[in-house]
C-alpha cells in the first residue's frame, strides 16, 4: 500500500537504536506507572484568545503567547502535584486535538462550510436520532475554523515547524523546571485525512501517504526534543460506528492498511519512543455500536509502537480486560489502559482504579501495565468540557492514589 517507491519500513528497537538516543520510555518497573491520554480542559487565560482565534477575530499574540507559556508550567506542575509520572502540556496550544493540523500542513484550504456532525449517519444516531439531534441541528450554524470543512488543494508539506518548536520549549521549560517526564500528543495520518476532503491527489491512497510523510517531520521533532512521541487515532475505531454501510470485515481491512501508513509515518522513530491511543472520541452518548475491542487489537498491536492505550474504564469497555488472557501482548511492550473515563462526571474510587490496575496486571504481567485515561477531556478549545476541570483534576488523583493501592500489593 502507498506504491512500489516507498521503502521497507523497519521498526526501531532497543537493538539497533541509533548512538544518543534517550532511553525507553518510563515502564512499571518497581511499582505501576501513571500517565494519561493528553489534553486538559485550558485555563480561562487561554480559551478567550482561542475562541478569537477560532472566529477569525483579531487578538493579541504576544499576550497569548505569555499566558501559554505560563499556563503549561502550571499544568504540568499540577500534574507531578497530582502524582502523574509521564505528564503533557495538556495541549494547550491546539484548538482541536486533531484540527491543529490545517496550521501545520501545506496544501489544505477552508471550503468556507462546515463540516458534518461527526454523528450524522453513524450507526449511534441512527439508532438513537432524538438523542443526536442537536448534534445534526449544530450543522446549520456560522462555521468556525475549528468546524471549518477543509479540503486538500496542492502537495501536502509540513510547514509548522515555529508552532512545533514552541509547544517544544514550553513543555521543555515546565518539566526542567517540575522535574517531569513528558509525552507530546500527535495526529494519525488516518485521522488527518478523514477530516479532509481530497481535491489534489488522484487516489485516496497517495493523499494517506503524503499526509504520513509530512507528519514524519512533526513525529521526528517531538522525539528529537526528549519526549514520549503519543499517535492520536480515534479515527481507527469509530470508522466501524461511523460507517453503518460497512461489515466489521471491511472496517477491518481498511483499518489494516491505516496502520501500515501509520507505521510509514513512524520511519526512522524507536518504537519504544512511540505510545499509540486510540478511543471512541468524546461521546457522552449510548456507545451501543462502538466497535469491540475483539474485533480490532491483533491490528493495532501491528503498529511499531512501546505502549498501547485505551478505553477500558467506560461500563461498555470495562469487560474487554479479559481478552488480554488469550492476546500475547509482545515482548517489551506496555498497554495503558483507561482507569478513569471521559464518559462520566463520577470520580472512580481509588480502590476501583487499584481493581482495574491488578485485573490487568494479572493477564499481561505488573510491569507491563501503566494506568492511564480512557480518553482526553479538553479536546477542543471551543467546546465547554464535558467533564468540569475540577473533576479532571479530581480523576487524575484517582489515578494516583489507585495506582499506589495497587503497587502496594502488586509489589509487597
Amino acid at each position: 500500500p502507498g506504491g512500489d517507491h516507498l521503502p521497507k519500513i523497519v521498526p526501531i528497537t532497543t537493538a539497533n537504536k541509533p548512538p544518543g538516543s534517550k532511553t525507553d520510555m518510563k515502564r512499571s518497573t518497581d511499582r505501576t506507572q501513571t500517565t494519561h491520554v493528553g489534553s486538559i480542559p485550558r485555563p480561562d487565560s487561554l480559551v478567550d484568545y482561542m475562541i478569537a482565534e477560532d472566529k477569525g477575530e483579531a487578538f493579541d499574540t504576544a499576550a497569548f503567547e505569555t499566558a501559554l507559556t505560563q499556563a503549561v508550567n502550571e499544568v504540568v506542575g499540577h500534574q507531578k502535584t497530582l502524582g502523574i509520572d509521564t505528564v503533557s502540556d495538556g495541549e494547550f496550544s491546539k484548538r482541536g486535538f486533531a484540527v491543529y493540523a490545517h496550521e501545520r500542513l501545506s496544501g489544505l484550504e477552508e471550503t468556507g462550510r462546515s463540516r458534518p456532525s461527526p454523528w450524522a449517519n453513524s450507526r449511534e444516531s441512527d439508532a438513537f436520532p432524538e438523542f443526536y439531534a442537536p448534534e445534526h441541528a449544530a450543522k446549520d450554524r456560522a462555521p468556525t475554523q475549528s468546524t471549518m470543512q477543509m479540503s486538500c488543494t496542492g502537495p501536502i508539506s509540513y510547514k509548522g515547524q515555529t508552532e512545533l518548536q514552541r509547544d517544544i520549549d514550553n513543555l521543555r521549560a515546565a518539566c526542567d523546571a517540575h522535574g517531569a517526564d513528558a509525552f507530546m500528543p500527535a495526529i494519525s495520518p488516518c485521522d488527518v485525512v478523514g477530516n479532509q476532503v481530497n481535491e489534489f491527489y488522484a487516489t485516496e491512497d497517495e493523499f494517506l501517504y503524503a499526509v504520513a510523510d509530512a507528519l514524519n517531520v512533526e513525529y521526528r521533532a517531538i522525539v528529537d526534543a526528549g519526549f514520549d512521541l503519543q499517535i492520536d487515532d480515534p479515527r481507527l475505531i469509530n470508522y466501524y460506528v461511523k460507517s453503518p454501510q460497512l461489515s466489521v470485515q471491511d472496517c477491518r481491512t481498511w483499518a489494516e492498511h491505516q496502520v501500515e501508513a501509520i507505521n510509514h509515518a513512524l520511519t526512522g522513530i524507536p518504537e519504544d519512543r512511540v505510545r499509540y491511543h486510540t478511543c471512541y472520541g468524546i461521546n457522552m452518548g449510548p456507545r451501543v455500536h462502538d466497535m469491540e475491542m475483539k474485533d480490532y487489537l491483533d491490528i493495532v498491536l501491528k503498529i511499531n509502537a512501546g505502549a498501547y492505550s485505551f478505553e477500558a474504564a467506560n461500563p461498555r469497555h470495562e469487560h474487554e480486560w479479559k481478552l488480554w488472557e488469550t492476546v500475547k501482548l509482545p515482548d517489551g511492550k506496555s498497554i495503558i489502559p483507561g482507569v478513569v473515563t471521559n464518559s462520566s462526571v463520577l470520580v472512580e474510587h481509588a480502590e476501583l482504579v487499584a481493581q482495574r490496575i491488578e485485573r490487568f496486571a494479572s493477564v499481561v504481567g505488573r510491569e507491563n501495565v501503566i494506568a492511564g485515561a480512557d480518553c482526553g477531556f479538553g479536546t477542543q478549545a471551543s467546546a465547554t468540557p464535558e467533564v468540569h476541570p475540577t473533576i479532571v483534576w479530581a480523576k487524575f488523583q484517582a489515578i494516583s492514589d489507585g495506582a499506589k493501592i495497587a503497587s502496594g500489593r502488586l509489589w509487597s
